[in-house]
């Protein structure tokens, strides 16, 4: 097993499951590399499918018909994408899967997953735990979009718009750079430039981000993800 694998399996809601039981989730599994940007599931679609970040940072989205984007869940290592696939009556996508920066991905079987579910109690325990981690962490979600700090705002609308300019220039850029104005930044996290401005300040001396008169450079995406405020793989007992 790769070691990355290794350690997104560890901070993931399989990391309780015995070896052999982990090995034959992973059986036919293919770790994929999806580069910034890059769009994997769409709005709609009705394919089956669990995937494991590895490395990177994935977010799902959903889109406005103007065309604007909002971010639901931010995915780092040890999240899983998907499983409300496997298990939901008549499936569709309700929001899209985008890498924010280059990501490595394991995407495995469904049927592979769906036997060892029905066959061993201990996978299927993991797999309702992983659906109720989600089921909470989306109404989380509800309640951190309308009560969250400036701050969080602030990293989330950057996150956002980081994303989308990966979306259009198809990740050719090595660092994420926003064209936004500190003033234009305000008026979309709801807040005054001079607030704006001290929280650019601070996120610039821990080196999250770097600032122009233009645009920002975001430098560190997955640590400016720990600032927004919303969904994440919790912390958890080693097994």
């Amino acid at each position: 097993m790769d070691d990355g694998v290794r350690a997104a399996l560890a901070e993931s809601s399989l990391a309780r499951l015995p070896v052999p039981a982990t090995q034959r989730l992973l059986t036919g599994a293919r770790l994929v590399r999806i580069p910034a940007g890059s769009v994997t599931h769409r709005e709609g679609e009705t394919a089956e499918h669990l995937e494991l970040v590895v490395d990177g940072l994935v977010r799902a989205f959903v889109t406005a018909p103007d065309g604007r984007t909002l971010t639901v869940r931010y995915c780092r290592r040890g999240a899983l994408i998907g499983a409300v696939s496997m298990y939901a009556t008549g499936f569709h996508m309700p929001a899209g899967i985008q890498a924010v920066v280059d990501a490595d991905v394991l995407r495995m079987s469904p049927d592979v997953v769906r036997r060892a579910v029905a066959e061993d109690p201990r996978v299927a325990d993991a797999l309702l735990r992983e659906l109720a981690d989600r089921a909470l962490g989306f109404i989380h979600e509800i309640t951190g979009s309308a009560f969250t700090s400036v701050r969080q705002r602030v990293a989330r609308h950057l996150l956002d718009l980081a994303a989308q300019e990966a979306r259009v220039t198809g990740g050719a850029q090595p660092v994420p750079t926003v064209q936004v104005t500190q003033r234009q930044l305000a008026e979309s996290a709801g807040t005054v430039r001079e607030v704006v401005v001290r929280v650019l300040r601070d996120l610039r001396e821990a080196g999250v981000v770097r600032t122009h008169a233009d645009h920002i450079d975001v430098l560190d995406p997955i640590r400016l993800s720990r600032e927004q405020g919303g969904t994440w793989v919790p912390d958890r007992p080693p097994p």
